[in-house]
């Protein structure tokens, strides 16, 4: 039977689906130029590798209302006849494939939705069930297409970011909407982090000085900082309730229900010489896959995705040898701070985090 693969993401407590095929990357929310002729559901302009990417909101763009940023928060880069935008998004979930038959569309009052090749501006095309969830299906075409021909909207926001790039602070515009920057409520901190963000997207990664970056994912642990390979992790997630598991380790949290598949949380705190917190509902977790493992890693915040010069990485001051560097590749600089570079695969296959025994 033929089926369409869907990247999942939620977004204001729902969950939606666009055809993987439309996404070309995904990457967390960096900071933005606002511009002053664009739809108000446009909320800024990003510079992506040379590239001037207009950027939704995707809760103005369905009618739910401005809504609260946060770090965690991504931007899901579409395609469509060669033009290209963001949306931003609470958080990407997985690759889902989704049998035609079971995408229902016959779901306004009797009346079907228009089919993609043939879209009238709707958003919706379906909805469907994938596991316990209930998953909206969007239309990226009218995403993407919104009221303003491709051509007049390209051109327009090109011309008003060069206009906007010659501000001398970027935040004075004649739209009452635009008087304030992308996230105006963002903290000094979180400020720095978008921008951060928004350099290291700036840059080619296709030239020569940008060859041997590594991707990595911060996060903080006991107000450390430390990078891991992004490579290994699967996705972030709230926690939201937690099964403890009798006659394990401390290490051991327990055991969480995601969509469906039973994941055991681990703490990495005791091998890095850092106390252990407890994990409560609401404490975010870090779903890793190693091979055939999967387990979750609780962390106290998620502050960013970043690409690092692999000669940026130094070796473990010999201040810090008390703790067990062998769990650590390196430290290298994260804003005005150091991060430490985890091991991860060394950390769970080889810190005696996995229970074999049974109990």
């Amino acid at each position: 039977m033929e089926s369409t693969s869907f990247i999942i993401f939620s977004l204001n407590d729902s969950y939606y689906g666009i055809e993987s095929l439309a996404v070309q990357e995904v990457f967390y929310l960096p900071d933005l130029t606002p511009i002053t002729e664009a739809f108000d559901d446009i909320v800024g302009v990003l510079n992506l590798r040379g590239e001037i990417l207009p950027v939704i909101d995707l809760h103005l763009r369905l009618g739910h209302g401005l809504q609260e940023y946060h770090l965690s928060d991504s931007l899901v880069v579409l395609s469509w006849q060669n033009t290209r935008v963001g949306i931003i998004v609470n958080q990407v979930h997985e690759v889902q494939s989704i049998l035609n038959s079971e995408i229902k569309t016959d779901i306004s009052s009797g009346r079907n939705l228009p089919q993609a090749s043939s879209f009238t501006g709707r958003f919706v095309t379906g909805i469907a069930q994938v596991e316990t969830n209930l998953v909206i299906l969007l239309n990226h075409q009218a995403l993407i297409r919104g009221s303003l021909s491709i051509e007049t909207e390209s051109t327009l926001l090109n011309e008003s970011y060069q206009e906007a790039s010659s501000l001398p602070n970027q935040t004075s515009f004649s739209n009452p909407k635009r008087d304030l920057r992308f996230w105006p409520n963002a903290t000094p901190e979180e400020r720095t982090i978008l921008r951060q963000r928004a350099e290291n997207l700036r840059h080619a990664t296709d030239t020569e000085e940008s060859k041997g970056l590594i991707p990595l994912a911060v996060i903080g642990l006991n107000g450390e900082f430390f990078g891991l390979d992004l490579d290994a992790v699967r996705e972030f997630t709230d926690i939201d309730k937690i099964t403890p598991v009798p006659c394990c380790p401390s290490h051991i949290v327990g055991n969480i229900n995601l969509r469906g598949e039973i994941v055991t949380l681990v703490d990495i705190r005791g091998l890095l010489n850092l106390p252990i917190v407890k994990a409560t509902q609401g404490s975010k977790a870090m779903i890793v896959r190693l091979n055939d493992l999967v387990a979750g890693v609780t962390v106290d915040e998620v502050f960013d995705v970043m690409y690092l010069n692999s000669l940026e990485i130094k070796p473990v001051p010999a201040a810090v040898h008390s703790m067990n560097d062998e769990y650590l590749r390196g430290t290298a600089p994260y804003g005005k701070k150091m991060m430490g570079i985890l091991e991860l695969p060394k950390i769970l296959m080889q810190g005696r985090l996995i229970v074999d025994e049974e109990v």
